[in-house]
């Protein structure tokens, strides 16, 4: 068996995931594919690989990638659809809502005065994110009118056109923390809390994790929540509401693991390893069809 493990960047993670396959006697290749050039017509210098699992930290070079290996007929984890949901926040709240799965309240616009619209809906303090980012980058808390309009001409003015799609939140009273558990292959296997005295309790910002049981509740939503977004294996963000208990607010589709291995005690790159091997020996592919 051949696993083909691409990336952009050789982090922590991907050298935990290459030892992983090792320990398991499965030989792993790493792909930059910063390196590499695909003839849509020519799989031949692909043939050799059973599976792809991606771990691009490019957004762009993950979605471009693993469609061209997906045409070659490669099962990819995860594949370009979930990729693609799970990387946007309104697909994967659209699918979130499909599916009935809690998730805090949203409103969607496309210009300044519709946004402000959006904002008085949702209520003072709100919370307005790209569509697309990580690392909580270009979050903003808005707690008034002032600022509100403030951020809106600003979007409007000097943003991308992707930042004059609004993306408005409901700020969640959480308690100085949030939730984030691991699922591969339709199963929940850890769980940490990322604590913060900033609002933003992410880990590029300073927030602190530390490992959690994994609750039935939270297993529950977790695998429901991948699912629905039809990834293989990712990461799920919670909030805890005060009134309305654990509501679903992103879904990770290249998750980082290399903390969490040490916080919660739990192997992750061995998990998602395991779960790659069987899928390639089992014989099925993303569609559940044998390869």
């Amino acid at each position: 068996m051949h696993i083909a493990m691409t990336y952009t960047r050789l982090r922590t993670e991907e050298r935990i995931m290459l030892d992983a396959f090792d320990a398991l006697g499965i030989l792993a290749t790493p792909i930059d594919l910063r390196e590499f050039v695909f003839d849509p017509r020519d799989r031949s210098s692909w043939s050799r690989y059973d599976a792809v699992l991606d771990r691009s930290l490019s957004l762009t070079n993950s979605m471009t990638s693993i469609r061209v290996f997906e045409h070659y007929g490669l099962p990819c984890y995860n594949n370009s659809s979930a990729i693609q949901t799970c990387s946007d926040k309104l697909l994967t709240t659209l699918a979130l809502e499909h599916h009935r799965i809690p998730t805090p309240n949203t409103r969607i616009a496309l210009t300044a005065r519709s946004g402000l619209e959006a904002i008085e809906q949702i209520g003072y303090p709100s919370v307005i994110k790209p569509t697309v980012g990580s690392w909580g980058r270009l979050v903003a808390r808005v707690n008034d009118r002032d600022a509100a309009e403030a951020i809106l001409e600003h979007r409007e003015t000097l943003g991308s056109v992707q930042q004059r799609v609004l993306y408005v939140q409901e700020h969640i009273e959480k308690p100085g923390r949030d939730l984030r558990v691991f699922v591969v292959g339709g199963q929940a296997i850890a769980a940490i809390a990322r604590a913060s005295e900033h609002w933003v309790t992410n880990t590029a910002r300073g927030a602190q994790a530390i490992g959690i049981p994994v609750t039935d509740e939270l297993a529950s939503l977790a695998v429901r929540a991948v699912e629905s977004v039809g990834a293989h294996i990712a990461a799920v963000d919670f909030l805890e509401c005060p009134t309305r208990g654990l509501l679903v607010n992103e879904i990770n589709h290249s998750m980082e693991f290399r903390n969490s291995i040490v916080t919660t005690g739990v192997n992750i790159a061995e998990h998602v390893a395991r779960f790659v091997v069987e899928q390639v020996e089992s014989g099925v592919s993303q569609a559940g069809a044998t390869v």
